[in-house]
């Protein structure tokens, strides 16, 4: 059965402007870049069946690209430090995104995710546990994100290991944003 995450893609230059904090942190398992991306609904070990029904659901609609912006550094699980990441700017649509693939997850009999959407990309685990003074010092002394933001072409549904989760992760299926409509843009005017 795959294991499967629905996730947008990083660009490259944003991947490698999100790696050169990647340093410093004692028992720390950093993100490999490549694996570097934003989860917009985590789906599980499913069936084949399944696996097919998702990818024609997703297939079947029209999607609104949203506008990604980094917001700096935080960690989940402030008094037991369990992961470091960038924070993403909840841009309006793509909490409309993530809100839509939940529900449409939920109508093809996924159980509800438990956790709130948090957009991130998670750059490190750390192995053991990490005390929050450390994790606070490093936070302190890490300056801006220095990424910039981007638009997305598309949104990918991944495969992880079966039933551990973890990279390399795999891009299954990608979903094309719609491109925008001529008249989101500010009209020509001649001088």
């Amino acid at each position: 059965m795959p294991r499967l995450f629905i996730g947008l893609e990083i660009p490259p230059l944003q991947r490698t402007a999100l790696t050169l904090g990647q340093s410093g942190l004692p028992d720390t398992r950093w993100i490999e870049l490549t694996d570097f991306h934003i989860t917009l609904r985590f789906i599980g070990d499913v069936s084949p069946k399944q696996a097919d029904t998702i990818v024609e659901a997703l297939d079947s609609r029209d999607w609104t690209a949203p506008h990604i912006a980094f917001d700096g550094l935080a960690v989940f699980g402030k008094s037991k430090p369990k992961s470091l990441y960038a924070r993403v700017v909840e841009d309006e649509a793509l909490m409309r995104l993530a809100a839509s693939l939940e529900r449409m997850m939920q109508r093809l009999g996924l159980e509800p995710n438990p956790q709130k959407f948090t957009p991130h990309v998670t750059l490190a685990r750390f192995r053991s546990a990490m005390r929050p003074e450390a994790v606070a010092n490093y936070l302190d002394k890490s300056g801006p994100l220095a990424a910039p933001a981007f638009t997305p072409e598309r949104f990918v549904l991944y495969s992880a290991r079966e039933s551990t989760g973890g990279g390399p992760y795999v891009a299954e299926e990608a979903f094309g944003f719609r491109a925008p409509s001529l008249s989101s843009f500010p009209p020509v005017t001649s001088a």
